[in-house]
């Protein structure tokens, strides 16, 4: 039963930004490759952003509902990998990625002229990876589903014509899946895989904040910084027959953005930013018996802080259609072969990205947006069991996702 339980847990995989967050906060953003957008403040979507952007919306309310749909394509190139004693070695797994939805809304009010309060609703991190029962790794990983919920209620103040701050507060609902095959050696030397099931969930609570300087007539700054979030996601690690209770702590990582927006004329708009995630806040996943407080695994995920780099524009084209063109370099936490794993097949990735802003009327618009996330290779040479004499995964993961995006944005 160890050799069923061992090698079970693992973070599933996301198609968006590094690691497994979500980088698909909105739609609009889509199409400039979310360049600069803690400075864009153009729509209600700034809650999740910056916060402090909510100044910059006219009075009254403002709501924008936006959908993602990720085109995700992910398979795996074997180059070598041992079978584990007589089990038969597997295949390549087919096709892990598919397709996945994220949906977010947003609302902002003014109260009075220096006033605003928020709120938003989105996913801030998971996605999924989805590995054939007779993949060559499936003693790593066949299956894993991550989801979180963001409630992020927010409030902004403009202190001065050209500065003003914002202050959110997040409710994380967290809920992880992961699945795995296992060998069960007792029934040797008839090979029979079982499959494990690790699943849990917990509620989460942290904060972001916001600043925005107006530094010219053209030109604006944001700063702004997301909180990690602790959580202790209990739930159960089960195979046929046997379920115990499991609790894995789990700190998702804070970040810090600096973007900026620049009018070079009446018509183009720049953008720009940097973008830190503290990946490192995760260097491991241990999963414990909440009744005994033993181990029941240990896996060594590697993470280190990443960043992001954005460049962007915008032309008005006409009063009611804008441009958005844009490109961004997301560096992965994932730094060498022996971290990677077959649920979080993560390389670092390039944006392409082009959209729209179409205005429907004096008080509605559209945004639409397409872009293409280029992967760089990613080679696995991962062992599947503590003993690495048993099985070594080795190969190379071939990525790239399509996110179409559309977004509703309404005032009054």
């Amino acid at each position: 039963m160890a050799l069923s339980l061992a090698g079970s847990m693992s973070v599933g995989g996301s198609a968006a930004a590094s690691g497994f967050a979500l980088q698909n906060q909105n739609g609009a953003g889509n199409g400039y490759a979310y360049a600069g957008a803690a400075a864009v403040a153009q729509d209600a979507s700034t809650i999740y952003f910056n916060p402090a952007g909510m100044t910059y919306l006219a009075p009254g309310h403002h709501i924008s509902g936006a959908g993602n749909l990720l085109i995700r394509s992910l398979k795996f190139n074997d180059a070598g990998s041992g079978a584990f004693l007589s089990y038969p070695l597997g295949d390549n797994g087919g096709q892990a990625g598919g397709l996945s939805v994220i949906p977010a809304v947003y609302w902002s009010m003014s109260l009075g002229s220096a006033f605003r309060v928020g709120l938003g609703v989105s996913p801030t991190f998971g996605n999924a990876t989805d590995w054939s029962k007779t993949f060559i790794g499936r003693y790593q990983g066949v299956k894993s589903g991550i989801t979180t919920v963001n409630f992020n209620p927010s409030i902004a103040w403009k202190l001065h014509e050209d500065v003003s701050v914002g202050i959110g507060f997040n409710v994380v609902m967290f809920d992880a899946d992961l699945r795995s095959m296992a060998p069960v050696t007792s029934l040797l030397p008839v090979p029979v895989d079982i499959q494990t099931r690790l699943k849990g969930d917990d509620v989460g609570f942290g904060y972001n904040l916001g600043v925005m300087f107006r530094l010219s007539e053209s030109t604006r700054m944001g700063l702004t910084y997301r909180s990690a979030v602790d959580l202790k996601v209990d739930g159960h690690l089960s195979a046929p027959g046997v379920a115990i209770p499991a609790s894995v702590p789990v700190k998702l990582p804070g970040s810090a953005s600096l973007a900026i927006s620049h009018m070079m004329n009446e018509r183009l708009r720049l953008l720009a930013d940097l973008t830190w995630t503290g990946w490192s806040s995760l260097p491991a996943i241990v999963a414990k018996n909440q009744t005994s407080g033993a181990i029941l695994a240990n896996e060594r995920l590697g993470f280190e802080d990443s960043f992001r780099v954005g460049l962007g524009a915008q032309y008005q084209y006409t009063q009611r259609l804008r441009f958005h063109t844009g490109f961004a370099y997301d560096r992965s936490p994932v730094r060498n072969s022996l971290d990677r794993t077959v649920r979080l097949p993560d390389s670092d990735r390039f944006w392409l990205a082009v959209g729209l802003n179409q205005k429907l009327g004096e008080r509605t618009s559209i945004d639409v947006g397409y872009s293409h996330v280029f992967f760089e290779g990613a080679e696995i040479n991962r062992p599947s069991f503590p003993n690495p004499s048993l099985q070594v995964v080795r190969g190379s993961f071939d990525t790239g996702v399509h996110i179409i995006s559309l977004q509703l944005n309404h005032h009054f």
